[in-house]
């Protein structure tokens, strides 16, 4: 399945992909993995730079002046590398706080009961009295958990953007999972030639593309409820596709050199955030249900 991007999308698409090449590559990652609590402030501003968080403000604001269409590409692409930091958070931020559409001032969010990078936020917007430091599960994402915090109903872009970045690691560890396919030899032939690897490298390719289509269309018609139809798309690729990809890999997978483990562990939390799935899929059952009356 293909889809359709303007010439200027695809340029700001590979545009960001090459900032991240360079910035943020494999040796970066697993170094931000050693240091978990450290954010990095100079990538953190040459994304202020490249528009990522100004990208959606009108340009008499000093802003890009784009859509949420290339939000999402560019959240994608962030999505792909397993790029550290409260994303989101300062994305939406631009324009309301100093310094967040620069990527001067790194603003984390309550969201629900948890709170990313709060320590190493500049800016908390949200409650958060009592916030206790919590062991999260991925080593590239501190948690904070605020007691007694009731859960609001999510921003639609913010569960937009994180549907984008379930896309881009469901797409990636497809791609790690075909690359071991082809290499890895048992038997004198390629494991991808086994139907049973084979099967799983195809289911992740279907469930990744069917979660594009549903995000891609959700930015053009910013519906809530094709917003939430697309998280759980996105959800399901990003983590059975990085478990799959895990079993593909093997043992190798779980190694600290292996970035596939990283994507599973980001998958699973990124599931809590915005809401979670089960606000997705509430949302989409009262539709159905108010349809049904």
């Amino acid at each position: 399945m293909r889809f359709r991007l303007t010439d200027d999308q695809r340029a700001l698409r590979d545009g960001m992909r090459q900032l991240l090449a360079r910035r943020f590559d494999g040796a970066a990652l697993r170094g931000a993995a050693e240091r978990p609590e450290r954010l990095d402030r100079a990538l953190w501003r040459a994304l202020g730079e490249a528009g990522f968080f100004a990208l959606r403000l009108p340009e008499e604001q000093g802003g890009v002046g784009l859509g949420l269409p290339e939000a999402v590409l560019v959240f994608e692409e962030a999505g792909r590398v397993l790029l550290p930091g409260p994303l989101a958070a300062t994305h939406l931020a631009a324009g309301a706080v100093p310094g967040a559409a620069t990527g001067e001032t790194v603003v984390s969010a309550v969201d629900g009961g948890l709170v990313e990078w709060l320590a190493q936020a500049d800016v908390v917007r949200g409650d958060a009295p009592g916030a206790v430091p919590m062991r999260s599960l991925d080593p590239l994402t501190p948690l904070h958990r605020v007691p007694g915090r009731a859960a609001a109903a999510p921003d639609p872009v913010a569960v937009l953007l994180t549907a984008a970045e379930q896309l881009g690691t469901a797409a990636r560890v497809c791609e790690l999972a075909v690359q071991h396919a082809r290499a890895r030899e048992q038997f004198g032939r390629p494991i991808g030639a086994f139907q049973a690897v084979a099967h799983l490298c195809a289911g992740m390719l279907a469930r990744s593309e069917t979660a594009r289509a549903a995000v891609y269309a959700a930015a053009v018609t910013a519906d809530p409820l094709d917003i939430a139809a697309a998280r759980l798309l996105a959800d399901e690729a990003a983590v059975r596709g990085a478990r799959d990809c895990l079993q593909v890999h093997g043992g190798m997978g779980f190694t600290w050199e292996s970035e596939v483990h990283l994507h599973l562990k980001r998958a699973w939390v990124r599931t809590h955030r915005a809401g979670g799935v089960t606000h997705s899929e509430e949302a989409l059952a009262a539709a159905l249900t108010a349809g049904a009356a």
